[in-house]
């Protein structure tokens, strides 16, 4: 008997992805529960895990509506002068009669409410980025604020609050003298 007969060439093993198209990439399964709490998080609160780093620049959905709610926070802009502690916010599509601004627990709120216009039900949207919903930021007061004299305007679409200072925190420095001895 020759011996070359009696040895078979070893079994072909099935490549790792085997099962799974080569369109579709390995993922772990940790990865894949991962992916899965996000989803069952964006339908309880939608955009709230997503930011500009985490979203793909040739996302494969491009009609998904990822974010359904007003972003919880609009861009905030937060200024010191010598004189005063300025906050401006913006908050395109919105009016003055939208926005509320307190003093609440030792700090300023900035609440605010943008309404969806009902007339548009029956156009067919393919994608739809403007936002509609509510929103609040708060600010913890700095010492040395003239809780007072705290003003606010509404300019095209830019809410500017302005916080004086007191006299005592708006003086600035003041050399204190070193004696010897």
């Amino acid at each position: 008997m020759n011996d070359s007969a009696d040895k078979q060439p070893p079994a072909e093993q099935a490549p790792e992805h085997a099962g799974r198209s080569l369109a579709m990439p390995f993922r772990h399964p940790i990865e894949t529960l991962r992916r899965e709490i996000d989803r069952l998080f964006d339908d309880f609160a939608p955009g709230a895990r997503l930011s500009a780093m985490r979203r793909s620049l040739f996302d494969l959905e491009p009609f998904r509506h990822r974010d359904r709610s007003w972003g919880a926070a609009p861009a905030v802009d937060v200024s010191e002068t010598d004189q005063t502690y300025e906050i401006t916010a913006e908050l395109p599509g919105m009016s003055e009669q939208d926005i509320e601004v307190k003093l609440v627990d030792g700090g300023l709120s900035i609440r605010g409410q943008k309404h969806e216009d009902k007339k548009e039900t029956h156009k067919g949207y393919y994608m739809r980025e403007r936002r509609f919903g509510s929103f609040e930021r708060y600010f913890p007061m700095p010492d040395g604020v003239d809780a007072e004299k705290i003003a606010a305007s509404f300019d095209k679409g830019v809410l500017k609050i302005t916080l004086p200072k007191t006299a005592e925190a708006s003086q600035g420095e003041k050399r204190i003298e070193i004696k010897a001895g």
